[in-house]
């Protein structure tokens, strides 16, 4: 498998209310030089997490201890900029698995779901009952199923519905990317090749 399989995930969140958070904040152009998925995680938010000199900002959200778990919450237009792949690895690699926004860049969106990062977009007005769910309780949970295609505020029990491409969905249920599913259906590729036309 490309990745662990996704079926519903209980976590706490981070909570970054910016808008517009682009692919160079997400990772720095300075570190794109490595070919693998791995080691991505160090560097994520890079510039806003440490000074000059290498040392935390302690004012920056993943710096503070209050704040942990699976699911990074953003402010809208989450992943715009350049198309670098680089930015969902970082993502991952850092240990997120959903990342919740009212909007998307399309080319960021699909670079999370082909490595296993669950875009969730809900409304505004639900990403603001996120954002103050947080603010009220750090440790707030919330629960993200993916079978049922749903985002549940878990101490309200509040609800917000989401999209998702088919495929893409059967992927992620089976932790798999574009090639392990062709791997999956291989017997019936091979049998298609085998028939006989004529």
């Amino acid at each position: 498998m490309a990745y662990d399989k996704f079926t519903v995930l209980k976590s706490t969140a981070v909570p970054m209310p910016m808008e517009n958070i682009d692919t160079d904040q997400i990772i720095p152009a300075r570190f794109l030089k490595a070919t693998e998925r791995t080691g991505f995680g160090d560097n994520l938010f890079r510039d806003w997490r440490y000074n000059a000199d290498n040392t935390p900002k302690k004012e920056f959200v993943l710096n503070n201890p209050l704040y942990s778990g699976k699911i990074l919450v953003g402010g809208k237009n989450f992943g715009s900029g350049s198309s670098r792949e680089h930015a969902a690895w970082a993502i991952y690699d850092y240990g997120f698995r959903c990342v919740v926004s009212s909007f998307f860049a399309d080319i960021f969106k699909n670079n999370a779901l082909n490595i296993g990062i669950l875009p969730v977009q809900v409304s505004p007005e639900f990403l603001e009952k996120i954002f103050k769910s947080i603010e009220t309780d750090p440790k707030a949970q919330f629960i993200v199923d993916l079978p049922a295609q749903t985002f549940t505020i878990a101490a309200t029990g509040e609800i917000a519905a989401f999209d998702i491409n088919t495929y893409k969905k059967y992927n992620m249920l089976n932790g798999f990317d574009d090639i392990d599913y062709l791997q999956s259906i291989k017997p019936t590729i091979q049998a298609f090749t085998e028939k006989s036309f004529y």
